[in-house]
């Protein structure tokens, strides 16, 4: 109670409302600056990870701007050892109080220094997979695919892998895996894969797509796994492009009569079984 006591002798409570206009003011520079970038991002896709990377930078900057301005301003320490103590003082209490805050401080900053990942990308970390909305003083913020919106605080990233999709890129490499059955003719198969997403609207051709064929022993059959590796122009359209290339491929499999897995067994089934009626008959 003492020290408190103490600490509030040095408060200038005559510019109380000088503060509040500060605290006012800031706020509404890291509001408005914020929405001007985010809406400059969404507008012109070639400099959104930019545009998105210097609104977390900018308002870093001005939230210590705007503390380091509230203290000067609250707060008159005065000269000589009392005001050497008070700092002291203050510097301990909230050093103290705040070390979980302090730790992601920290950590936040390193993240937008090392840039393991920026605003704007889509990363994976621990069950979460979105898009990196904000890199804030205390946490980072992601966007999954299902619309929720998450958040870590900095410090779980010092010590967890982190996955980027696209690293500062607008493309990104999209995956895609499509099964058909063993016996099945997968060079046709393969040759259909890769034309539909050649020729998908989301696709980015300069950069190769590639075509994988594997066999695999799942539920206790062998199936043919095409595997698709190609890139989109915007990473955004990942899962757009993953269902258009899978509708078309399907499609165009159903045309040119080649089975799923499921088909091929069931079919398989079905003619073993007239096989056994025609030798009992």
């Amino acid at each position: 109670m003492d020290g408190l006591n103490e600490l509030l002798q040095f408060v200038a409570w005559e510019r109380l409302p000088y503060t509040f206009l500060i605290l006012v003011t800031g706020w509404l520079s890291v509001a408005l600056s914020g929405r001007f970038l985010d809406d400059l991002a969404e507008r012109f896709t070639e400099w959104r990870l930019g545009l998105k990377k210097a609104k977390a930078i900018g308002r870093f900057f001005l939230y210590v701007a705007i503390a380091g301005l509230v203290v000067a301003t609250l707060l008159q320490p005065g000269r000589g050892a009392e005001g050497a103590a008070l700092i002291g003082t203050i510097g301990f209490a909230l050093g103290y109080a705040s070390q979980d805050l302090l730790a992601s401080l920290i950590t936040g900053i390193i993240l937008l220094i090392d840039e393991p990942f920026q605003v704007g990308d889509r990363i994976a970390f621990g069950d979460y997979y979105g898009e990196v909305t904000e890199i804030g003083l205390r946490s980072v913020r992601l966007a999954t695919l299902d619309d929720n919106l998450v958040t870590v605080p900095n410090s779980q990233f010092l010590n967890s892998p982190v996955a980027s999709s696209n690293a500062g890129q607008l493309h990104a490499m999209v995956v895609v895996e499509l099964f058909i059955g063993a016996a099945e003719d997968f060079g046709r198969a393969r040759s259909i894969v890769a034309e539909a997403a050649a020729t998908s609207r989301y696709v980015f051709l300069d950069l190769p797509i590639a075509t994988l064929v594997s066999d695999k022993f799942m539920g206790e059959r062998f199936v043919t796994v095409i595997k698709l590796k190609a890139y989109v122009f915007d990473v955004r359209y990942e899962s757009a492009f993953a269902s258009d290339v899978t509708e078309r491929v399907k499609r165009a499999f159903r045309l040119q009569d080649i089975r799923t897995p499921d088909q091929q067994y069931r079919d398989l089934d079905l003619n073993g079984r007239e096989a056994e009626r025609g030798e009992q008959t």
